[in-house]
């Protein structure tokens, strides 16, 4: 049901409309409680505070009763919007929404005209000025809290005025803010910001001997009434109105820079050697607003502003103009140029992207004529002369894991953008952990950063955080220094634009990689697409264009920020292309991991292991597509390629994966389901299920008896049971269906080691490591020869085994396999009474295990601490973990009773990870037991 809506004005008498319609509030007290409420704005205002504010002498018996009476009545003026006023444990409080208050509707119309161009600026700061209908609560001035909040806002009023004029005379309006501009000096007399804009204001109307003489007026009532000297800025303006060229707006925008000294320090160094710097980079990341900031802290410097002009042959003019030049006769160009030689100093040419040719040639020619002149160029590409050195401006730094987050560039831009819209939007701890992750997904950009901020006009932080899936649209509004691009999305399209057709296509297309490409396959991909161009000079437009980023490291990677990213796949839905680029990204995943799957068995593995970790964002998108789009082939394909990724790796989502696909229902009769079915029991087992991985096992097994899949995972399930005959009769019938079975021969030999019988274990083994070409097979084969030498007594020579495996699974990326590795490891070291080792290892691969969620060998691993603690003397510890594992049923079988102990509680999985660390660290701390020789 829709709650009314209300409106509380106080800039003026106190008028209060519900649904549009005006409620008269009688009653001077009744009047006084109502402001108090809406003054809080949406915050609790405690009964004692407003009987103080309403009595501030002696406090009447019946004051509270009274208060209460008036805020029943008050609930009565809302009518249908009653509830709008709350009654809590410690006061009262009125919720009005965003726009419920004039105040805060005054906030956010200042804060959105100063981050507007001058037009849009001018309109929404008219629209705020006019909120004042004249003295605020003038009849409740002797209510001190109220009287306090007038005050308060008075300085809301100067900054509204200020903005307005200064708007204004930007937007060519000046005519209409010179009486608002003298009426705010005559409102404070002495406030010099009012004072400077009634001068600007007073000059752009041709009125220089009167904005002069205000001057004048101003210094003198400031000396002989406050005793004082105005500021150096009366000075420079009086310099320059009395030059004939006093500026529209000041060259250093008002807002603070954060986080650009190290860019701004190495420009400057980089002009001080070089004539030509062009600072690129994509649109929105702030190279204006550098640009600025470079020229005010210099000496002399010229501001060419080219985001205005459209027309190349303007340019000679706008440089003109940019330098108080009037050229009635002879060569603009020649006029400005011989100005300019006789000028020493720096001339920024700002957002050349456009006319680029143009600015090129004004650049040039500016160069030739001027020796002592040095040029900083702001463009989204390079200008292409000789003499231009190139300099990248990155986007402001991102949060970082424990960082002072209000230290960081990108949240610091944020909070002081938000603190303009709503003061103390984010304070709290969560509050800032939320836009640390908004600065994160809008990638640091300035313009993305400071529109977001600006819609906390409308929504909260949270709701905010949940609509930057539509930020494109949702970031609308001109921050300052922007002007010319009204919406994030305006920004995009801008450099869109100047792209040829190759070009966009190229980048529609690869806007479908969620985490860029590499040089191979953006080419191919432009090869795929039949450009006219050369694809290596299609993908080095787009990055000079800063529409595409290169990453150099281990090798080349192409990225888009993700506003830019956002944009492309909205255009390729445009143009009809979507399901083109997903059929093609699909292919691409199904090739890539059919590589990987036929590398990972070579010597080339760690290759294979790092190309997966590197590209899987991109296999996730990929697999989202193919399984959104009813693609079962190609998601068969991806799921059973990275069997082997799944089975010695913790990439717990392609784990995930593989389960997904095993429930689909269509994948019955598939002619791989046999192979999903056996690669989902696999992830399932290592999910610490390993009584789900026996059932999607079989169930594969079933519609192919011959899958190697599920004959591979009934064998380790068959581990899990102690059931040693069928770990061998799966096992070998496993290897039998592969030409690479040195994992169903180990899992074989393990079988059999387990059993007892250790030289037919060593005999199967040895067959397994014999040829075995990928350093995780080799590890695989080492560690079960490190298996069958425990269970043999040979503990010196498990260690070392151990020590190998857990050295190759790093090798090549096998994480898995390392952790059971020195699971067995661990246990060598307590037998061979190397206690500390042994805890330090366990708490480590408790902590490992708990991160992958792989309960099977967790239990086999808190079996083995419960072993160990038991010989320490912490028997309590050791019965109640043993007493969890007998209870779990995703625990592995035991041979044997294991000594719980009969009043041993059983513990569920977090309450049992916290007991076992608290063991360990228990039985680190305390004083070395003598250690007992070994035999």
């Amino acid at each position: 049901m829709r709650m009314a809506t209300v409106l509380v004005e106080v800039l003026g008498p106190l008028r209060l409309t519900v649904d549009g319609v005006a409620v008269d509030v009688r009653g001077a007290k009744r009047r006084a409680v109502l402001a108090l409420l809406a003054l809080a704005e949406g915050r609790t205002v405690p009964v004692d505070q407003l009987v103080d504010a309403l009595w501030p002498g002696e406090v009447p018996e019946s004051g509270r009763q009274a208060l209460h009476s008036h805020v029943f009545r008050l609930r009565g003026h809302l009518g249908p919007a009653s509830g709008r006023l709350r009654t809590l444990q410690d006061g009262y409080r009125l919720d009005l929404g965003g726009d419920g208050l004039d105040v805060a509707r005054a906030r956010a119309l200042l804060a959105a005209g100063r981050a507007a161009d001058p037009e849009r600026a001018f309109q929404l700061l008219t629209e705020a000025d006019a909120l004042w209908r004249g003295p605020m609560l003038a009849d409740l001035a002797d209510v001190g809290p109220i009287a306090a909040a007038v005050a308060g806002h008075a300085q809301l009023r100067r900054d509204v005025a200020d903005a307005l004029v200064t708007s204004g005379i930007a937007a060519g309006r000046v005519d209409e803010v010179v009486a608002r501009a003298a009426a705010a000096v005559a409102e404070d007399p002495l406030r010099e910001p009012a004072v400077l804009a009634h001068m600007r204001a007073l000059a752009a109307t041709g009125q220089a001997a009167q904005a002069l003489r205000a001057g004048r007026e101003y210094r003198a009532r400031l000396a002989d009434e406050a005793g004082l000297d105005p500021s150096p800025a009366l000075d420079d303006l009086v310099r320059e109105i009395a030059a004939g060229s006093a500026p529209a707006q000041p060259t250093r925008p008002a807002t603070r820079l954060f986080g650009r000294d190290p860019e701004i320090a190495a420009l400057r160094r980089l002009l001080a050697g070089e004539r030509l710097v062009t600072l690129v980079g994509p649109g929105g990341v702030g190279k204006t607003r550098v640009a600025l900031e470079v020229a005010a802290r210099g000496g002399t410097a010229t501001v060419l502003r080219l985001a205005p002009v459209t027309d190349p042959a303007a340019l000679p003019h706008a440089l003109a103009a940019a330098l108080g030049l009037k050229v009635v006769q002879r060569d603009v160009l020649a006029s400005c140029v011989a100005v300019l030689a006789d000028t020493p100093g720096l001339l920024v040419v700002d957002n050349c992207e456009h006319l680029l040719d143009a600015a090129r040639d004004l650049t040039a020619a500016v160069l030739a004529a001027c020796p002592e002149v040095t040029v900083l160029a702001t463009s989204r590409e390079p200008l292409g002369l000789a003499a231009e050195c190139v300099s990248r401006l990155p986007p402001l730094p991102l949060p970082g894991a424990g960082e002072d987050l209000p230290r960081v560039a990108s949240v610091a831009v944020f909070l002081d953008r938000a603190g303009r819209v709503r003061q103390g939007v984010a304070s709290a701890p969560d509050d800032l952990r939320l836009v640390a992750d908004i600065v994160r997904r809008l990638d640091g950009i300035p313009l993305a950063i400071e529109l977001a901020a600006g819609r906390l006009s409308t929504f909260s932080l949270a709701d905010l955080h949940g609509r930057l899936d539509r930020s494109l649209d949702l970031l609308g509004g001109r921050p300052s220094g922007e002007a010319r691009h009204g919406t994030l999305r305006e920004t995009v399209e801008w450099s869109y634009r100047l792209l040829t057709d190759d070009e966009r296509r190229l980048f529609r297309h690869l806007s479908i990689f969620a985490d860029g490409v590499d040089l191979a396959t953006a080419e191919q991909l432009a090869a795929d697409l039949g450009l006219g161009t050369d694809p290596g000079s299609a993908l080095a437009r787009l990055v000079d264009a800063s529409m595409v980023e290169a990453h150099f490291g281990a090798g080349t990677r192409y990225r888009m920020l993700e506003t830019l990213r956002a944009f492309g796949l909205d255009r390729l839905a445009a143009a009809g292309e979507a399901e083109a680029a997903a059929a093609h990204l699909v292919r691409w995943a199904v090739a890539l991991t059919g590589w990987i799957e036929t590398t990972m068995s070579t010597e080339r593995e760690p290759d294979a292991d790092a190309v997966l970790r590197r590209e899987l964002p991109n296999l996730r998108a990929a697999w989202r597509l193919a399984r959104s789009g009813g693609r079962l082939d190609e998601a068969a394909a991806i799921v059973t390629a990275l069997y082997h990724a799944i089975a010695y790796r913790d990439l717990v989502e392609i784990r995930d994966w593989a389960e997904e696909l095993a429930d689909d229902p269509a994948l019955d009769g598939h002619p791989r389901a046999a192979a999903v079915f056996g690669t989902a029991a696999e992830a399932a087992y290592h999910r610490g299920d390993y009584a789900r991985a026996d059932r999607l096992a079989r169930a594969g097994f079933a519609r192919d008896g011959g899958s190697w899949h599920c004959r591979t995972v009934l064998s380790i399930a068959a581990l899990a049971r102690n059931d040693w005959d069928d770990v061998v009769s799966h096992s070998l019938a496993a290897a039998a269906l592969t030409d690479r079975p040195y994992e169903n021969l180990g899992i074989a030999a393990l079988g059999r080691a387990y059993a007892g019988d250790t030289e037919a274990a060593w005999e199967l083994n040895e067959r397994g490591l014999a040829g075995a070409p990928s350093p995780s097979m080799r590890g695989w084969a080492t560690y079960v020869a490190g298996e069958i030498d425990n269970c043999a007594g040979r503990h010196e020579e498990a260690e070392r085994r151990y020590r190998r495996a857990i050295d190759l699974a790093r090798t090549s990326g096998a994480t898995f396999l390392a952790g059971v590795a020195t699971v067995g490891l661990l246990a060598v070291r307590a037998r061979m009474g190397r206690v500390q080792d042994a805890l330090r290892g366990y708490r480590e691969v408790v902590d490992y295990f708990a991160r992958t969620g792989n309960w099977t060998h967790q239990w086999v691993n808190l079996r083995n601490l419960a072993d160990l603690l038991r010989r320490l003397g912490d028997g309590d510890a050791a019965a109640r973990i043993d007493a969890a594992a007998n209870a779990a049923p995703d625990a592995p079988a035991v041979d044997g009773a294991r000594p719980a102990g009969p009043a041993a509680p059983v513990l569920g999985r977090a309450a049992v990870l916290d007991l076992a660390r608290e063991a360990i660290d228990r039985n680190l701390s305390a004083p070395p037991a003598p250690r007992t020789p070994r035999r």
